[in-house]
């Protein structure tokens, strides 16, 4: 089977080298952030406090899916903060130097954003514990014998971690957030608000029944929507005089590959795959793997996450599972692979 190039799937909620371009989509303000109520009410809360006391916000962990907004959300806090915002990620500070650096240099109140913190080394880790509790670090000068200890008070900042994998980070770095935040995934109304928004600051013309069907095929996921709309705006300009209304986004996203579902051809590929080479399983990650020509963390980490929110796909003791709903969604006889063998569950 050959092999399938995820990193450029439309429907992919990493980050794409595509998405760089959406700084003018971005909110700015926690009134201009759509959806995610209950985070923005809590941080809302917490920010008037810590502006009424004149203090630092206290550190923030957000967490959740990709593409959902961590970032931005970073951003607003440090807007709304009136401070600077500076910002960085896990694997890009390799040395304890690296982040020594980077605390030295911050301002009273400052924000320092790590991305994927869950992936900070281990020594780098360790100098944050004193730089978030005591806001302080110890330095060591020199080597062996002669080496000594610099203690370096730090101004009062606030780190905003982000991650994906909340349950990777140590139960120390855990316990020092003092506001722990989960974005969940949007509705396709809120999606749909987003995606008229995005389209008024990019200038298309956009139906509400337009942002919905686009809405209803981003997964949950803001960055999956505005980068879906962007394709289905070039779609409008050449098909529609630049509008986008329902029958258009239709045709744009069937053109994509991308149904009504927001499963694209990747997606589909994997369980046909499954339900016809093992009746739907179980069968074991590193088979699935091999079959669809990925590694077995990019199938973990990129294609099941979503499969199994819509109840596509199951993880049991025994190897993963194609359900029910799969088998209807694809057209497949449930019990049957399309080579018209039968499946067994145990």
């Amino acid at each position: 089977m050959e092999e399938m190039d995820y990193e450029n799937r439309l429907v992919s909620m990493e980050f794409l080298p595509e998405d760089d371009g959406d700084n003018p989509l971005r909110p700015r303000t926690l009134d201009e952030y759509i959806g995610q109520q209950k985070v923005k009410d809590n941080l809302k809360v917490y920010i008037d406090a810590a502006k009424m006391r004149k203090e630092a916000l206290d550190h923030v962990l957000l967490y959740g899916p990709p593409g959902l907004g961590k970032t931005t959300l970073a951003a607003i806090i440090a807007n709304e903060m009136g401070v600077n915002f500076r910002i960085t990620s896990g694997p890009a500070l390799e040395r304890p130097g690296d982040l020594a650096a980077l605390l030295t240099n911050m301002d009273e109140g400052d924000v320092l954003f790590i991305d994927e913190i869950h992936r900070l080394p281990r020594t780098v880790e360790e100098i944050l514990y004193p730089a978030m509790e005591d806001f302080a670090i110890d330095i060591i000068n020199g080597k062996g014998q002669g080496a000594t200890s610099i203690h370096l008070p730090l101004q009062r900042f606030t780190l905003i971690g982000a991650t994906t994998r909340a349950g990777q980070l140590s139960a120390p770095l855990r316990d020092r957030f003092g506001v722990v935040l989960r974005l969940e995934l949007y509705t396709p109304e809120e999606l749909g608000a987003i995606v008229s928004r995005s389209a008024r600051i990019l200038g298309a013309a956009i139906t509400m029944d337009g942002a919905l069907e686009i809405a209803s095929r981003s997964r949950g996921t803001p960055r999956i929507a505005n980068r879906l709309l962007k394709r289905v705006r070039d779609f409008a300009l050449v098909l529609n005089h630049g509008e986008i209304d329902e029958e258009t986004a239709r045709v744009a996203l069937a053109r994509m590959e991308v149904d009504e579902l927001g499963l694209d051809l990747v997606d589909r590929r994997m369980l046909r795959a499954m339900i016809e080479h093992y009746h739907g399983g179980p069968v074991g990650l590193e088979t699935v793997a091999a079959v669809v020509g990925e590694e077995a963390v990019t199938i973990e980490d990129v294609y099941e996450p979503y499969l199994m929110q819509i109840g596509f796909l199951s993880r049991t003791p025994r190897g993963r599972v194609v359900l029910p709903a799969a088998y209807d969604h694809l057209g497949i006889p449930y019990g049957e692979s399309p080579a018209g063998g039968q499946q067994s569950l145990f």
